[in-house]
C-alpha cells in the first residue's frame, strides 16, 4: 500500500521571551517537534502518543497545515500541508477533542448542511453518509438540537459526523474521547473502526487512553520533547515495557493487604486495595477469583500501564 502521510526530518521550533530581570527578557528558542520521521499507509489506523507538551498537537496542525514546519519535508496525500491547504482541506478531516468546528447556536443538522456546501459534496452522497452515519452513531435523537444543548458525548458524535460527511482520505483525530463516559466511549471506537474498514480512511489518532489504542490500532508512535522514541507495535510495546497491570478491588469491610499468589498489594486505603501483578504470568480472572476466596468483593478495576509511565521505561531503557 502506498503511503499517505509522510514526514522526513520534520521540525518546529517556536520563540519564547522569558523574563530574566525587571526590565530584561531572555529569547529562546523551543523545539517542539525535533527531526521527526515516519511514513503512514493508506487505510490503516496508527496511534500517535506522548505525554503533555510531547508534540504531538503541533504535529498534527503541521500536518493539516495549520502550522508550518521550520524544517524538514511534509506530504499528506501527496500534498504539500502548508502550501495546498486548500486542496487538502477537501481530502481530510479533523477532530480535535477541545474544539468544534460545529456552529454553537444551530441544529446540529444545519450544521452538515452547511459543510455540505463548504466541502462542495453532492446531495445525493451527504445523505447517503448521513443516514449511515446517523444510524452507526445515533444521531436522529438530537439531530434536530442546538449544538451549544447538546452533552459532551453527543457534541463528540456530531464533530466525528462533520469530519467524514466529504469523504475524506484521512482523518486526524486529537483527543476524540476526552471527557466521554463509557458508552459514549464504546460508540466512538465502532464508529471509527468500521469506517477504517468499510471506507478504507486512514486515522492517526492521538490520545492519553490506552484504551483506545488497543481496540483500534496495531502501531503505535510515542514522542517525547520532540522527539520520535518508538515506532512498533501495541503487543511488542506491553511486552517490552507495559506488563505491569493493577487490580483495584473494593472489599466490604476494611482488611489487611491480602497476600495473593502472583500479585503485590501496592496500597491500602480503608476496604479499597491495589494489588500489582504481570501480565504475562498471572490473569486478571485468576486473580479476581484469588481475591474473591479471601475477602467479600463488592466492586473491582483493572488500571492499565499509563502512557506518561510508558515513556519513562523506553528511556529507563535506553530507547
Amino acid at each position: 500500500m502506498a503511503d499517505v502521510i509522510r514526514l522526513d526530518g520534520v521540525e518546529k521550533s517556536f520563540v519564547v521571551r522569558a523574563k530574566t530581570g525587571r526590565l530584561r527578557r531572555e529569547r529562546r528558542i523551543v523545539r517542539a517537534v525535533d527531526g521527526i520521521s515516519f511514513a503512514i499507509e493508506r487505510g490503516t489506523i496508527v496511534g500517535y502518543l506522548g505525554p503533555n507538551g510531547a508534540g504531538k498537537s503541533t504535529t498534527v496542525k503541521m500536518l493539516t497545515g495549520i502550522l508550518v514546519p521550520s524544517g524538514g519535508r511534509i506530504r499528506v496525500a501527496e500534498l504539500d500541508p502548508s502550501r495546498q491547504r486548500i486542496e487538502l482541506a477537501r481530502r481530510i478531516g479533523v477532530v480535535f477533542g477541545q474544539r468544534s468546528q460545529l456552529w454553537w447556536d444551530l441544529p446540529l443538522g444545519d450544521s452538515f448542511d452547511l459543510l455540505r456546501h463548504i466541502y462542495r459534496v453532492p446531495a445525493e452522497r451527504h445523505r447517503a453518509n448521513l443516514e449511515r452515519f446517523t444510524e452507526v452513531l445515533g444521531l436522529a435523537a438530537f439531530v434536530d438540537t442546538p449544538v451549544r444543548q447538546l452533552s459532551l458525548g453527543q457534541r463528540m458524535r456530531g464533530e466525528l459526523t462533520a469530519a467524514l460527511l466529504h469523504d475524506p482520505e484521512v482523518v486526524f483525530l486529537d483527543e476524540p474521547t476526552i471527557g466521554l463516559d463509557i458508552v459514549a466511549k464504546a460508540a466512538v471506537r465502532e464508529f471509527l473502526a468500521e469506517v477504517n474498514r468499510e471506507r478504507g480512511v486512514t486515522v492517526l489518532l492521538t490520545t492519553h487512553d490506552l484504551a483506545d489504542i488497543e481496540r483500534l490500532c496495531s502501531r503505535l508512535l510515542i514522542v517525547d520533547h520532540g522527539h520520535l522514541i518508538w515506532d512498533g507495535g501495541l503487543d511488542e510495546l506491553k511486552r517490552r515495557y507495559g506488563q505491569e497491570r493493577t487490580l483495584v478491588v473494593d472489599l466490604e469491610e476494611a482488611a489487611p493487604p491480602l497476600d495473593v499468589p502472583g500479585a503485590r498489594v501496592t496500597r491500602v486505603d480503608g476496604p479499597r486495595q491495589w494489588l500489582s501483578f504481570q501480565r504475562d504470568e498471572t490473569s486478571a480472572a485468576e486473580l479476581t477469583a484469588a481475591v474473591a476466596a479471601r475477602a467479600r468483593l463488592v466492586d473491582l478495576a483493572i488500571e492499565e500501564t499509563q502512557i506518561e509511565e510508558i515513556v519513562r521505561r523506553i528511556y529507563a531503557a535506553g530507547a
